[in-house]
């Protein structure tokens, strides 16, 4: 009989753990599906990896890894599916605003053939305006690099393990999930859900970890950013040449040019123009001396499977 591996990033959710993975056992359970719940503690502060045993000691189809230090939901998210055993793999918060309820409609869309079923948001839930904009305006750049629709995007979803293992085969270090998955390509179909409320602790993004995570897997995954440098160099040629025939007008008319002011205000524009670009391309340049150092994208300390320790058996690296 098949099996799902559902993945669970884990960061600072004692409160959840428990919970989530007893609601998942209960739905899967009823629904008649075998399933394996993998949880990655991804460096928690708190009793996280405590409830994860807890967790482990009650159900034997769970399965947590624990990670030496913090390596981000991303590294988090690859952890949990190259340890995963499942025939399809699902990736889901651990806070349970994915509701649990779709997996069950996303298992039988795979049973029908579809080989990588993506939750679509129905509405961002209550987010600010701020927030929306960005958030839209981030997906509009990432739709264009992998020409696939990200509005409304998220990392609820479920793939069969082909795509996951052509996931994990790719070598780079910095790998968005969210589109890389969609970028692999495969029969897919789509699953619209509405987020749910948090029902305890408290979101882990504020504005700039949002911006950060935003700017890092743009540059992870395309290379818009250095098409920003080239067109803010045409603009600055551009405009160059309408100061030029500017001045060479009030020159050959007999005017003087009013030179201290536009000479201030001609190099900070370019000063300014030059430094974005320098800044842009040295980010580029920071991610290949990531990638060429090779080092892997976390470590793990520990793994267990239900209440018995199996560290000994599994792969501890990110390579």
């Amino acid at each position: 009989m098949s099996k799902l591996s559902v993945v669970l990033p884990a960061y600072n959710e004692e409160l959840m753990v428990g919970k989530a993975c007893r609601v998942l056992r209960e739905i899967l359970s009823k629904a008649g599906i075998t399933y394996e719940l993998v949880l990655v503690n991804d460096g928690s502060r708190d009793n996280t990896w405590e409830e994860i045993v807890k967790a482990g000691k009650k159900d034997k189809n769970i399965l947590g890894v624990h990670f030496s230090r913090n390596f981000g939901k991303e590294s988090a998210v690859f952890a949990g599916m190259a340890q995963a055993t499942g025939d399809v793999i699902a990736v889901m918060d651990c806070d349970l605003q994915h509701p649990p309820e779709t997996l069950v409609e996303m298992y039988h869309l795979w049973e029908q053939g579809y080989e990588v079923i993506e939750g679509v948001k129905k509405s961002r839930g209550k987010e600010g305006f701020l927030h929306k904009k960005s958030a839209g305006f981030f997906y509009g750049i990432m739709s264009k690099a992998t020409k696939v629709d990200m509005q409304n995007a998220s990392d609820f979803k479920m793939m069969d393990r082909k795509a996951v293992e052509s996931i994990l085969a790719m070598p780079e270090r910095n790998m968005f999930f969210r589109a890389t998955s969609s970028w692999v390509g495969f029969k897919t179909t789509y699953v619209k859900f509405e987020v749910q409320e948090r029902e305890a602790g408290e979101s882990k993004w504020s504005a700039w970890s949002l911006v950060k995570y935003a700017f890092t897997n743009i540059v992870a995954f395309t290379t818009l950013p250095l098409q920003f440098v080239t067109v803010g160099g045409v603009l600055c040629f551009i405009g160059s040449l309408v100061l030029i025939i500017y001045s060479l007008v009030q020159y050959f008319s007999g005017k003087a040019v009013a030179g201290y002011t536009t000479t201030i205000m001609v190099i900070l524009l370019i000063g300014s123009a030059m430094m974005m670009s320098l800044g842009i391309i040295g980010y580029y340049i920071a991610k290949i001396y990531e990638e060429v150092k090779r080092r892997p994208r976390y470590i793990v300390s520990k793994i267990i499977r239900g209440s018995e320790d199996i560290s000994n058996e599994a792969r501890h690296d990110g390579v």
